[in-house]
């Protein structure tokens, strides 16, 4: 009996798995048909980061010891997490509950919380892929030494992505279409990326405009990367920064949240 019981709850554990890898394969479709999206969040990093190469003429004490093309290796690499996250998964899971489609999907077995989970898998994916891209292209054609600190990069990549894709959950429960999903994730995207650094970076900012970019999620994630590009371990101030406000802004998105 026990194992006529286990045999059905197999099968229906497969048929959920089976299920959000249709959903995961089925998102990344609709992502990579939607060219503009990956233009803006991979190709426009891409192209900066090849003017910034051109450009760059060795390190300058100005940019903190680094040449320019690696002062925004690190901001290329947050612009990219923070496109995904605050203009691309708002605006698609805000239009899927105004059109209906996260209510009829909820009433079903495979669950809307299973088309969530599939969204946060796609755009992380292709965060990751792209930050690879940007550090690999950074090495190979501009002398961008790789990470010295490997695991810092990564753990700052990740609470970075953590904290980037929770706040996109946020704007997600607000918002009441995907229109307005859209305009909320830029007027979020624009200051975030200004305290990252990509009009001026972090190390030519005055001291007061350094610190106050030192405490939002962005300032906090280039500084960690920064540092883990140089060898040093990210600094437990900004980790503990990502990390508080993926939480913080993760319970919120869960506790606003709406499917319909």
């Amino acid at each position: 009996m026990t194992a006529i019981a286990a045999e059905p709850a197999r099968d229906y554990r497969g048929r959920q798995r089976s299920a959000f890898r249709n959903l995961v394969s089925t998102e990344a479709k609709l992502l990579v048909r939607e060219i503009v999206p990956l233009l803006w969040g991979v190709g426009f990093p891409m192209v900066l980061l090849i003017i910034m190469g051109v450009f760059s003429h060795g390190p300058q004490k100005s940019l903190g010891g680094f040449s320019l093309v690696a002062s925004y290796e690190p901001i290329l690499v947050a612009f990219t997490c923070a496109t995904f996250a605050l203009q691309g998964l708002p605006t698609v899971l805000a239009g899927y509950r105004e059109r209906g489609i996260l209510r009829r999907l909820n009433a079903t077995p495979v669950g809307a919380g299973r088309l969530l989970g599939a969204q946060l898998t796609v755009n992380l994916s292709v965060t990751l892929i792209a930050t690879v891209g940007i550090v690999i292209v950074g090495a190979a054609a501009f002398g961008v030494p790789l990470p010295h600190q490997p695991a810092g990069f990564i753990l700052a990549l990740i609470l970075t992505a953590a904290a980037m894709l929770t706040l996109g959950l946020l704007v997600a429960s607000l918002a009441r279409t995907g229109r307005v999903a859209a305009a909320v994730g830029t007027m979020i995207f624009l200051p975030l990326m200004f305290f990252a650094g990509l009009w001026t970076p972090q190390a030519t900012m005055p001291a007061a405009l350094r610190t106050a970019g030192d405490d939002t999620p962005l300032g906090a994630a280039v500084s960690a990367l920064q540092h883990s590009m140089a060898g040093q371990w990210p600094a437990a101030s900004g980790l503990a920064i990502l990390a508080g406000y993926a939480v913080a802004f993760g319970a919120l998105a869960w506790r606003l949240f709406r499917w319909e």
